[in-house]
């Protein structure tokens, strides 16, 4: 039995639409756990285990610019406070939900 050519197409469209989606949730569901261990990396470099960071240490700026290099935009300076502070709302990684994600 052939397909018309309207109806394969729109079989295919709908299966690559469908698994695009399921990688996006899969991804998306994945990013605030690994941001969340990223986090407690930084906090625990920053601080060695000290209550506070020492002033002017350049942790961020450092770890911005080797990641970069390495995996190119979207680990500024300004993403890795986000990702610190994403920490330090959530110092207790069961009270991150599986629900929450990084658009949250």
């Amino acid at each position: 039995m052939e397909l018309a050519k309207s109806d394969l197409f729109s079989i295919v469209k709908k299966i690559i639409i469908q698994s695009r989606l399921k990688v996006y949730r899969a991804a998306n569901a994945e990013l605030p756990e690994s941001y969340w261990q990223i986090g407690k990396l930084i906090i625990e470099d920053e601080q060695e285990d000290k209550a506070r960071a020492d002033y002017g240490k350049s942790t961020l700026k450092n770890l911005s610019q080797q990641l970069t290099l390495e995996f190119g935009k979207g680990f500024d300076e300004s993403n890795l406070r986000n990702i610190r502070s994403f920490f330090k709302a959530f110092p207790i990684r069961d009270a991150l939900r599986t629900e929450l994600n990084w658009i949250h």
